[in-house]
């Protein structure tokens, strides 16, 4: 089984559904018989490297809204996190453009270690408050993944792997990719969001089962937390 995930490193729901997924593949009996692929996908391809604007202020101004409704949606975002063992920290977090962290991640594919530089991302981003968009930084967090340094930089300094991230945001359109995570279960099956993590361990196991008998993207479970080009949705609160 193959389980392909289209995600950022700047959407808190990516994060935050990878745990899920992670939490039911724990429970999965065949798990090791599940191979996980991450594919590129910008929220913002046009977001700068650098910025002295904080999350909060773009969210700000994103929504027209005020800076502490702009607050209380991270908060929100944290607590969610927090539920799956997850630091949000967007308060010291750094905005910026993931195409050279995207770029990075097709290199360490190469080298047998997406799994090891995504989880590190993301960790970097929202709980370290690292910049992944300053190639210096991404070098540092690539040696951690266990890549090389100097052929790291020479990837961040060229244009190499370039074609590849396009090609995963093209074939994302092609499938009708609004929002991300979005996880496609042996190019049959769809989950769009964050889903808990009991609907993606029904879902795998229906997958299982069903395997190879369907030839067209099938929809599972209800949309989850999901983030798109337009932001990130935030469900209200429950009192």
């Amino acid at each position: 089984m193959k389980i392909e995930i289209w995600s950022d490193y700047v959407c808190p729901f990516c994060y935050i559904g990878k745990r899920h997924l992670e939490e039911a593949l724990h429970q999965f009996p065949e798990r090791d018989q599940v191979e996980i692929a991450f594919k590129s996908f910008e929220l913002d391809p046009n977001a700068p490297v650098d910025t002295d604007m904080s999350i909060q202020e773009i969210l700000s101004k994103k929504y027209g809204t005020s800076l502490e409704q702009a607050k209380n949606m991270t908060d929100s975002m944290t607590k969610q996190a927090a539920t799956v063992g997850l630091d949000f920290r967007f308060d010291t977090s750094i905005p910026t453009n993931t195409f050279d962290a995207h770029r990075l991640t097709n290199y360490a594919k190469t080298k047998g270690k997406e799994t090891e530089l995504t989880e590190i991302l993301l960790h970097a981003h929202f709980t370290l408050s690292k910049h992944i968009g300053d190639k210096e930084t991404l070098v540092r967090l690539a040696e951690q993944a266990g890549l090389d340094a100097e052929e790291s930089q020479a990837v961040l300094e060229g244009d190499e792997f370039t074609q590849d991230v396009r090609a995963d945001e093209e074939e994302a359109r092609q499938i009708g990719v609004q929002g991300v995570p979005f996880f496609v279960i042996n190019r049959k099956y769809a989950i769009s969001g964050a889903q808990p993590s009991d609907v993606f361990l029904s879902s795998i196991q229906k997958v299982w089962e069903e395997e190879n008998q369907t030839d067209s993207l099938q929809p599972l479970g209800t949309d989850g937390m999901a983030c798109d080009e337009n932001g990130c949705d935030v469900p209200p609160s429950k009192s």
